[in-house]
């Protein structure tokens, strides 16, 4: 079985470079000669001897390997095509074990022959360095028969692949017969690997609690309207916009089985079974020993945030989930930062409103002085001809910038707190506002209800 990708290659190659291993560097270089560096250094990447075996499995189609970089460049001077895309990095990977050096370096020939051979300069190496042996295929941009570009398009892609799966058959090794796209965003892919909340998944867990709460179409509009989102109908797509969020999702793409289709959610919002509670058959006792009047209460900014993360449903650990209120749901995308918030407090031993300001202004004070010492420092380098004092000037200016770097990540932190304590602050009146609102409403309901069965027993 063998996997295939391309990319292009530009001016900006920091990712290959670092990817590279020994890259070459050169001297006086010239823009021309800046600018070629990228398709040099992948070049020089592609053709590294620790990697295949001092060059025994490099390969040049319509060019000499050995002078790849130079027939490349004569081309696009040729044709007076020297900007944009330089070329084309494409990589073919076979499984562990699965095909010697010899028969990758055939492979990954012919496949260059089919795809790119009638009219592009291609560079074939494979690397041995890895359990799995891979082929790299650098592709001039330009083609050396008529000038055109290369274009790396989806179409072009298939066939990559397929012409790959075809050698593949013909020399007897495995193919994926049912190839699935199960692509995710980079900050999606970083989400799960970090096993972080991403924004999709929110926004998927709004409109499952939107579906379960639903009656009807129009009530599943209202309820994301109320946990606020904007909604805009297109002619083909429904897109939700949080308003704490800079980004749009289409509500059928939030997954892609095409579950959130229109048309199976409102199956799912008339189908589903009304909920059904039981009550517990027993409860479990838990006896405390000592006193809870004498034990301290957690004040001020600890409170605060203590309380906020238990609204959010983080604490206490393995509780079960309660309901998130809108209002602060948007805040679990932001739990690293309040995280790091409750534990600075908790390594500087902030506990009361007075501990706060104190240490901020101490750490203001602390700073500022510092960077007074540096100053008067700095002038005295500038001053002092003697190179011993100055390199103990040097020092003191070091050791004094290390700990001016940390305090300031301090002062940053204590501004953070003081502007997220009044968000917080805010959000959990509204909060308390829209519950008190909710049981008044559910007292009328009881006190309607009831007066209707007062009426009704005497009749």
């Amino acid at each position: 079985m063998a996997t295939t990708k391309i990319w292009d290659v530009n001016s900006r190659l920091e990712r290959l470079i670092d990817y590279a291993s020994n890259p070459e560097k050169t001297e006086n270089k010239t823009d021309m000669d800046y600018h070629y560096n990228g398709l040099g250094q992948t070049l020089s990447y592609t053709t590294n001897d620790l990697r295949t075996e001092k060059q025994l499995y490099v390969s040049g189609i319509n060019c000499s390997y050995a002078t790849a970089l130079e027939d490349m460049m004569l081309t696009k001077k040729a044709f007076n095509k020297m900007d944009g895309i330089l070329a084309f990095h494409a990589i073919q990977s076979f499984d562990p074990g699965e095909v010697d050096a010899e028969l990758a370096h055939q492979i990954g020939i012919e496949l260059a022959n089919h795809m790119w051979g009638d009219r592009f300069e291609v560079l074939v190496a494979t690397h041995l360095d890895k359990a799995h042996y891979h082929n790299h295929f650098v592709i001039n941009s330009v083609s050396f028969k008529d000038g055109k570009r290369y274009y790396d398009n989806r179409q072009n892609y298939y066939r990559l692949r397929e012409v790959s799966d075809q050698l593949c058959e013909k020399y007897n090794l495995s193919v994926i017969k049912d190839p699935q796209d199960k692509s995710l965003h980079y900050s999606e892919w970083k989400c799960i690997k970090e096993k972080k909340l991403s924004e999709r998944e929110l926004v998927r867990r709004d409109v499952e609690e939107a579906i379960a709460r639903a009656r009807n179409k129009k009530e599943f509009f209202k309820i994301l309207e109320e946990m606020g989102y904007t909604l805009r109908f297109g002619k083909k797509y429904i897109s939700l916009k949080h308003k704490d969020s800079k980004r749009a999702f289409r509500l059928q793409n939030l997954t892609k089985d095409g579950s959130y289709e229109m048309e199976n959610i409102l199956i799912r919002i008339y189908q589903k079974k009304p909920a059904h509670f039981e009550e517990p058959r027993y409860t479990r006792k838990t006896i405390l020993k000592g006193n809870l009047k004498n034990t301290k209460k957690i004040t001020g900014f600890r409170a605060l945030y203590f309380r906020y993360l238990y609204l959010l449903g983080v604490l206490p650990k393995h509780s079960t989930r309660q309901r998130i209120h809108p209002l602060i749901k948007r805040d679990l995308l932001k739990l690293d930062q309040i995280t790091e918030e409750v534990t600075f407090m908790g390594k500087k031993h902030i506990k009361t409103y007075e501990d706060f300001f104190m240490q901020e202004k101490q750490a203001q004070t602390s700073k500022n002085d510092m960077e007074k010492q540096r100053r008067c420092l700095y002038n005295k380098v500038k001053r002092c001809h003697d190179v011993e004092t100055k390199d103990n000037l040097q020092q003191q200016i070091d050791s004094l910038t290390t700990q001016i770097k940390s305090l300031r990540k301090e002062v940053v932190l204590y501004e953070r707190i003081k502007k997220r304590s009044k968000i917080m602050k805010d959000k959990m009146k509204q909060i308390k506002e829209s519950e008190k609102e909710e049981n008044q409403n559910d007292n009328r309901w009881r006190n309607s209800r009831s007066n209707d069965k007062d009426d009704l027993t005497r009749y």
